[in-house]
């Protein structure tokens, strides 16, 4: 079964001048008890931070946290006495674990765009850690690139402690990816820009599709589109 999911469906907020973001699920002040998570994935923030301005430091805990640049760079700080710059293509994993706290600037005059996802951990109670990996995922051309993932089988990934695997695909006018999958597993998909059909639905920019009980997920590019994917545990004994 496939949802549909249009990209006027997504909850905009901008709680202050410099930050623009669309929410595509419940999160801060917005709130819809039938759209608080799919399988694991809690939160996915498509966010715009203008010039010079960003996040100052705030607390989280139990959380898997990942952060995607797709343009620009962020400043990151936080209490395990990290200190670092993400750039465009690298990725950012932080586990909150027992508790910590960040911050995230744009400290450069141009504008920062990321996508931030907030898994729900396999297990309460971890140490706070940090990784982050240049993936150049940006580059890549007609595959699904894994970026991140807790499925130990993946090399050379991000690791994160959630039974998900979070995928970055290019796909050029006419091409087609192939997915394969269970029916214990779902799989969410958010484009970045073009047209894509997917199992024969056609998603557009910023529109979602949310796949479960599928054994296989084929995406044909209509127009060069970037899109991600991410596969995920159906049921909670499985996060």
């Amino acid at each position: 079964m496939l949802k549909y999911i249009p990209a006027t469906q997504r909850h905009h907020a901008a709680p202050v001048q410099w930050l623009s973001s669309y929410f595509l699920f419940s999160f801060a002040d917005y709130h819809d008890k039938d759209n608080m998570q799919f399988g694991p994935l809690r939160v996915f923030n498509d966010d715009t931070i203008a010039p010079n301005s960003g996040f100052p430091q705030h607390p989280h805990s139990d959380m898997e946290i990942i952060t995607l640049v797709l343009d620009g760079e962020v400043t990151h700080e936080d209490t395990m006495g990290n200190r670092a710059v993400i750039k465009k293509g690298e990725v950012q994993r932080m586990t909150a674990g027992t508790g910590l706290a960040h911050g995230e600037r744009n400290e450069t005059d141009e504008e920062l765009r990321i996508y931030q996802l907030w898994f729900i951990p396999n297990q309460k109670g971890l140490s706070p850690s940090y990784e982050q990996k240049d993936v150049d995922f940006l580059d890549s051309k007609n595959e699904l690139i894994p970026l991140v993932s807790g499925q130990k089988v993946l090399e050379d990934v991000v690791y994160m402690n959630s039974n998900s695997t979070v995928y970055w695909a290019n796909l050029n006018a006419e091409k087609t990816i192939t997915f394969k999958t269970f029916p214990i597993r779902n799989t969410f998909i958010y484009v970045r820009q073009g047209t894509i059909y997917v199992n024969g639905s056609e998603i557009g920019p910023s529109d979602q599709a949310r796949l479960t009980d599928e054994h296989v997920v084929e995406i044909r590019a209509e127009k060069d589109a970037q899109f991600i994917l991410i596969d995920l545990p159906a049921n909670e004994a499985n996060y």
